[in-house]
C-alpha cells in the first residue's frame, strides 16, 4: 500500500493584536519559528513501526489547503495534529476520504474526544500508537474499513523497544531542529499538561544506547543536526542523565531539552550537559507565589516547595553557560493583575536568558478542562481553534478575560521588545564571564596544609 504521514503544523493565535505584536517581537518570533519548523517524532516513529512491504511519505502543513496532492494517491493517510488545528485537519480528513484514501487519525486531541474524530477518520487511535499502528495497517491491506483502537488494548509500549524513527522521510527539508526523544512523560502531572491525555503509563526512560541508536540513524541524513529532545522532563533521574550526557559529549552535536529546577542540586550533571553540548533548557516555573503554585501538580506540589529557590536555581544553570527559558502560566487561579508585574520583576532579577509566557488553557481531556467545565468557566467548550496557549478561553478568579488579554499583550511588549531582548542576553554573557573567573581562580587556589 501507498501509506501517508501528514502533520499539522505551525503556531496558532486567534487574538488579532498578538498576532500584529508577533510580527514585531524578535523574542517571541524566534521561538515561535523554532517550534514551528519541528518535525512530527511521533509520525516518524509510526512510520518506524510500519510493516515491512509498503510505500511510505512523510509531509507537514500548516494550515488547511497547502497539503500536498500526493495524499489523494495514498490508500491511507495517518493524519496528527493538536487541537487549535483539528477543525483544519478535519476538512483535510474529509476531503482525502471523499477521493477514497482511508484516513486514520491520532494524537491528543482525537485521544482525548475520538467520537468527535470518528466523524471524520475511518481509523482513530486513542494513546501511544506505536503498538497499535501494525494492527491497523493489517486491517487496512485486509479490507477492513474503520474502527477505534485503544492502546489500552495492546500491549504497553515498552519505551526500551520503540522503532528506529523514519527520518530518512524527511529528505531534504530545511528544519532549524530535530527531534529526539530520551524520556517518556513526566512525574508532576500538571493538571493543565495535555501531554497526560495520552500517556497513561509512568514516567520512561529509555536505555541510552537506544537514544544514541536513533541518534545515529538522524545523523544518516543529517550530518550535524541541532537536537531538541521531545520530553516533557529529561532529567528527573541524574545518574541516568549523566550516562545520557557522557555518551552525547563524543558527538560534538548542540541540543535543548525541557526539564525542571532540580538540575541545579546537581552539579556535576549540570557539568555533564555542558560537557555534552546543552545550550539551553526549556522550566516551566508557572509563577513566582507559592499559594498560586498550591495544587497545580496532581502528585506534589513540587513548583511551590521550589519558589523561594528559583533565581538561585537559575543562576546555578547559567552559570555553566547553559541558559534557561523560564515559562510562565498566567491566568492561574489566584492570580490577579498584578501577576503581569510580578513576571516581568521577576526576569530582571533573576538574569534569565529568555522567557515564554503562556495562557492558562484548558485543553480537552485534561483534569484542568474538566475542572473549568464543572465551575462553568470554560466560555466556548467547543470552540478548539483557541486551544493555542495564547488565547483567552475561560473565566479567571481574580482579574477578567479581557484584563488577562490585555496583561498578555502589554507584557509581551515588555519582554520580547528588540530591546528587552538584547538587555537580557548581554547580562547573561556578562554574568557568565564572571562565573567563569571564579571558577578559573577558584581553581588556581593554592592548596593549604593544616597544621598536624
Amino acid at each position: 500500500m501507498k501509506i501517508g504521514f501528514l502533520a499539522m503544523s505551525g503556531v496558532r493565535a486567534c487574538d488579532a493584536e498578538l498576532l500584529e505584536l508577533g510580527l514585531t517581537l524578535p523574542g517571541f518570533v524566534e521561538r515561535s519559528k523554532q517550534v514551528a519548523s519541528l518535525p512530527s517524532l511521533g509520525l516518524l516513529l509510526l512510520a518506524g513501526a510500519t510493516p515491512a512491504g509498503h510505500e511510505l511519505r512523510y509531509a507537514e502543513a500548516d494550515r488547511e489547503g497547502v497539503e500536498p496532492a500526493w495524499l489523494e494517491a495514498c490508500d491511507l493517510v495517518a493524519i496528527s495534529t493538536f487541537t487549535a488545528q483539528v477543525r483544519e485537519a478535519y476538512r483535510i480528513a474529509d476531503r482525502l476520504r471523499a477521493a477514497g484514501v482511508q484516513v486514520a487519525m491520532g494524537g491528543l486531541h482525537v485521544s482525548a474526544l475520538p467520537e468527535e474524530a470518528l466523524e471524520h477518520a475511518d481509523w482513530v487511535v486513542v494513546g501511544e500508537g506505536e503498538n497499535v499502528w501494525p494492527e491497523l495497517v493489517r486491517r487496512v491491506a485486509l479490507g477492513e474499513r474503520g474502527g477505534l483502537l485503544r492502546a489500552s488494548d495492546f500491549e504497553p509500549v515498552r519505551i526500551a523497544e520503540l522503532p528506529v524513527p523514519r527520518y530518512d522521510l524527511l529528505e531534504d527539508r530545511a528544519y532549524n531542529r530535530f527531534t529526539l526523544q530520551t524520556t517518556r512523560g513526566c512525574p508532576w502531572r500538571c493538571e493543565f499538561c495535555a501531554s497526560t491525555v495520552m500517556l497513561g503509563e509512568p514516567y520512561r526512560k529509555r536505555p541510552v544506547a537506544q537514544v544514541m541508536r536513533d541518534l545515529r540513524a538522524l545523523r544518516a541524513v543529517r550530518r550535524e543536526p541541532f537536537l531538541e529532545f521531545a520530553d516533557d522532563n529529561t532529567f528527573v533521574d541524574p545518574s541516568w542523565g549523566r550516562e545520557l550526557c557522557d555518551a552525547l559529549r563524543p558527538e560534538g552535536l548542540h541540543w535543548f531539552t525541557e526539564t525542571d529546577l532540580s538540575i541545579a542540586d546537581h552539579p556535576a550533571l549540570l557539568d555533564a550537559m555542558a560537557r555534552s553540548g546543552c545550550r539551553q533548557v526549556l522550566i516551566g516555573l508557572e509563577a513566582t507565589d507559592a499559594a498560586v503554585l498550591g495544587g497545580v501538580e496532581r502528585n506534589g506540589d513540587f513548583k511551590a516547595r521550589r519558589v523561594s529557590d528559583q533565581i538561585d536555581a537559575i543562576r546555578r544553570i547559567q552559570a555553566r553557560g547553559i541558559t534557561v527559558n523560564g515559562c510562565f502560566v498566567l491566568g492561574l487561579d489566584g492570580q490577579g493583575p498584578e501577576c503581569f508585574d510580578q513576571v516581568a520583576d521577576f526576569v530582571e532579577r533573576s538574569g534569565l536568558y529568555e522567557v515564554q509566557i503562556t495562557v492558562q488553557t484548558p485543553f480537552p481531556g485534561t483534569p484542568l478542562y474538566g475542572r473549568l467545565m464543572s465551575e462553568g468557566r470554560v466560555i466556548d467548550p467547543e470552540r478548539w481553534e483557541v486551544c493555542t496557549l495564547f488565547d483567552v478561553n475561560f473565566l479567571p478568579t481574580d482579574m477578567t478575560p479581557e484584563a488577562l488579554r490585555r496583561g498578555l499583550h502589554d507584557l509581551s511588549r515588555r519582554l520580547y521588545g528588540a530591546e528587552a531582548v538584547a538587555r537580557r542576553r548581554e547580562r547573561y554573557f556578562r554574568r557568565l564571564r564572571g562565573a567563569r573567573r571564579t571558577r578559573a581562580n577558584s581553581s588556581r587556589a593554592p592548596l593549604v596544609r593544616r597544621r598536624a
